[in-house]
């Protein structure tokens, strides 16, 4: 089977049978991949063998200098390497290169193609582990987790078997911010050699006893629906659940829907009663790979699936050697979990290996093809359509309106009749006047700064596949290095906005920069972390983790703050147009329509609308374990919400300042963070329609993590709308003669 992602055909893991057209590319592709590298580096289906006359002994894949798989026109360092072929079927960008347009396409063109084809490029891991015949296949548990209590707990916070020595994976920084405590477990699996059935830990006549301490502990995470999550070469395990669609009803022996959730079920309920799947059926797939004939043939990983099941003590027929007899399914009974009391249970598991067409390019399908594509493009579709013909609208208007308003103003026969109207020039000598605590926005808007400069580059990266999934905690620890890198920017624009409010503490506003926005988010942060700290979640922070977070802030973030601070402060400051009075103009009162509140409502609808559709998959992929990695489309959304935000924060200043009200510099940075207000409500929504979250410490929080992204999302848009705003200022300001 073939499924459609982002306008290409890949190769969809459940239809291993078929292999994926190959494509012979034209020279106008490789002229289009020398432009744009990351277009061709990793596409679903393509990979390379192991090279001839070298042991395929867990060599990993060469990589180029960027750490992107091989690409055609890269040449390796040996002479028999070949380049690496490209494998992904036609697409419509590869068709018009085959017919010499591409040279022809302009920058937006070519950016579309690169953002439909995004799933195509996709880099499913780093390198690939090449395993012999009998070769050890190491499994290790990540965590549990549960989307009703938001608190992940590691491995072997229950009694599970344990290994001999219990070994702990070094983690990177995203790794720990995300609870993961990857740790080794005792099951023995072996490449391509099956199990029936094996006793994982004691002897068969020595069974597992569970404390009641302990059966309590299990029948609490039973309740609360606690998923347990492995690997196998670093492939998380997922479990397969078939089930019929709504089809007639002679269609139903025909076909099954088949999805796949992470993890697998620690255990169930029924009639109040709690069962543990202490039996875990390993399904893995492998693909082997072409050897030459006198090579041992060499396999690679390529799914992980996994079948628990709940079988009672009574019905295990196990020998002294620890190979047991798995019961009739018909004629088992579950295993029952009494928390009142000890149980005792044996831990069992089989493997059963497959052979599979499925590239280790594309091994990652069976995860990344949970939801459906097709809405993605009609949330882009109905977006760009909306936000260009509104801001087309709206900026006609303006044009308009302001020529007209322009000329009039520079008739020099009509001078005093312009003086009698009502408009935004009236307001000349009063437009550019500092506001109040001009230190304070001018922190916040170096912090938003800050903000956009790492999510573009964060959502950039991610597009192009360097921060795939299969990098665990890469996308969380590039965002918080880059959050401490962008200071310097974040300074430097503080610094120049400071000095051109008339602002001279440039050594206090530095500081207020590089600490009030972090100060806020580490504040909430650390009264959560203790939360979590009383539930001995491993979602907790560790000490030493913490105080690497606070040496990056004070010893990258803050200097750099200060340095650009202090470059933006020596800097000229932004040239206004026209000059300040001296005597500030008297506002008249405005209309409801005028007031802040109102403002921030009209203004935050646009944004909001255009960018739903995604928020619902980013809350997804955060409270409820899923894997987002449809960067493309976010870069398209990222795109759609600064344009409107512009255009939005644009209209609502001149209508302001129409008004003859020239306090628009606070206004504008609220009024256009508008559409986090929206992201409140929605997050409100979700809460009581989407998660099943009853207890005070999850709900705590859900809502204190969604408070600190609904003040990143105020502070981002606001800085968008404000800059927009004060550049349309400046311009129209500059255009008008002033006697």
């Amino acid at each position: 089977m073939e499924t459609r992602k982002g306008g290409a055909l890949i190769s969809s893991p459940l239809g291993n049978k078929k292999n994926t057209p190959r494509l012979n590319c034209s020279r106008e592709l490789t002229l289009l991949s020398r432009r744009l590298p990351a277009f061709s580096s990793g596409a679903s289906g393509r990979e390379r063998a192991t090279p001839p006359g070298r042991s395929g002994r867990r060599q990993p894949l060469p990589l180029s200098g960027d750490g992107l798989l091989p690409s055609p026109w890269r040449r390796a360092a040996s002479a028999n390497r070949e380049p690496l072929p490209l494998t992904s079927p036609p697409t419509r960008g590869s068709k018009m290169a085959a017919s010499g347009v591409l040279e022809k396409l302009t920058c937006p063109v070519v950016l579309l193609l690169l953002c439909h084809g995004v799933s195509s490029f996709y880099v499913p891991g780093v390198a690939p582990i090449n395993f012999h015949q009998k070769d050890p296949v190491e499994i290790k548990a990540v965590k549990l987790t549960s989307s009703r209590t938001q608190l992940p707990y590691e491995y072997y916070s229950l009694p599970f078997c344990h290994p001999q020595t219990v070994t702990y994976k070094a983690e990177n920084l995203g790794e720990v911010l995300r609870g993961d405590r990857i740790v080794n477990t005792p099951f023995q699996v072996f490449m391509n050699v099956e199990k029936k059935c094996e006793v994982l830990c004691e002897s068969p006549s020595k069974p597992v006893t569970l404390t009641k301490e302990a059966s309590k502990l299990i029948a609490e995470r039973i309740q609360e629906e606690y998923y347990v999550h492995l690997i196998a070469d670093n492939l998380p395990v997922a479990t397969r659940l078939e089930f019929y669609s709504n089809r007639e009803e002679e269609e139903k022996n025909k076909e099954k829907d088949i999805q796949f959730e992470h993890g697998y079920r620690l255990g169930f309920m029924d009639s109040r009663k709690f069962y543990l799947h202490n039996h875990l059926s390993f399904i893995l797939y492998y693909h082997r790979e072409d050897v030459e004939e006198n090579q041992e043939p060499t396999y690679r990983v390529v799914r992980f699936e996994v079948v628990p099941q709940s079988i009672k003590l009574a019905d295990l027929k196990a020998d002294e050697k620890g190979a047991c007899v798995l019961p009739e399914a018909a004629n088992s009974a579950p295993q029952e979990i009494d928390p009142t009391k000890e149980n005792k249970l044996l831990f069992t598991y089989s493997v059963h290996w497959e052979e599979s067409d499925i590239k280790w390019a594309s091994r990652w399908d069976t995860y990344l093809t949970m939801s459906d594509v097709q809405i993605h493009w009609f949330s882009i579709i109905n977006s760009v359509v909306v936000v260009f013909f509104l801001s087309g609208i709206l900026s006609m208007i303006i044009i308009r309106t302001l020529r007209k308003d322009i000329a009039n103003y520079n008739k020099e026969d009509d001078i005093e009749d312009t003086m009698e109207e009502s408009g935004w020039k009236l307001v000349h000598g009063d437009v550019f006047r500092p506001p109040q605590y001009p230190m304070i926005l001018s922190s916040l808007l170096g912090s938003g700064i800050q903000l956009f400069c790492m999510i573009l580059i964060v959502i950039f990266v991610a597009m192009l596949g360097m921060l795939s999934p299969s990098s665990r905690g890469a996308l969380m620890t590039t965002a918080c290095f880059l959050f401490m890198f962008m200071g310097v920017f974040g300074g430097f624009s503080a610094g120049r906005l400071y000095r051109t409010l008339k602002g001279h503490r440039w050594k206090k506003g530095a500081f207020c920069t590089a600490t009030l926005y972090p100060g806020v988010v580490f504040g909430i942060c650390f009264i959560l972390n203790c939360f979590i700290w009383g539930k001995h979640s491993s979602g907790a922070v560790p000490f030493p983790t913490m105080v690497a977070l606070l040496c990056m802030w004070f010893g990258i973030s803050l200097p750099l703050v200060y340095l650009g601070y202090y470059f933006g402060f020596r800097k000229q400051p932004y040239d206004n147009p026209v000059r300040t009075n001296q005597i500030p103009r008297q506002i008249p009162e405005q209309r409801w329509y005028m007031n802040r509140f109102v403002g921030i409502l009209m203004a935050g609808i646009l944004p909001f609308g255009a960018m739903f559709i995604e928020l619902f998959f980013i809350f997804s992929a955060i409270w409820e374990n899923q894997f987002y990695y449809l960067f493309g489309f976010l870069f398209l959304v990222f795109i759609i919400l600064v344009v409107s935000c512009s255009q939005i924060s644009i209209v609502m200043v001149y209508f302001q300042l129409c008004a003859e009200d020239y306090r628009w510099w606070w206004r504008t940075f609220l009024v256009s963070g508008g559409s986090a207000f929206y992201v409140l409500i929605y997050a409100v929504f979700y809460f009581v329609n989407k998660l099943d979250i009853v207890e005070f410490i999850p709900s705590l929080l859900y809502f204190g993590y969604t408070a600190l992204m609904v003040l990143s999302f105020w502070l981002l848009t606001g800085t968008i709308g404000f800059y927009a705003a004060y550049m349309f200022v400046r311009k129209i300001y500059a255009a008008v003669k002033i006697d």
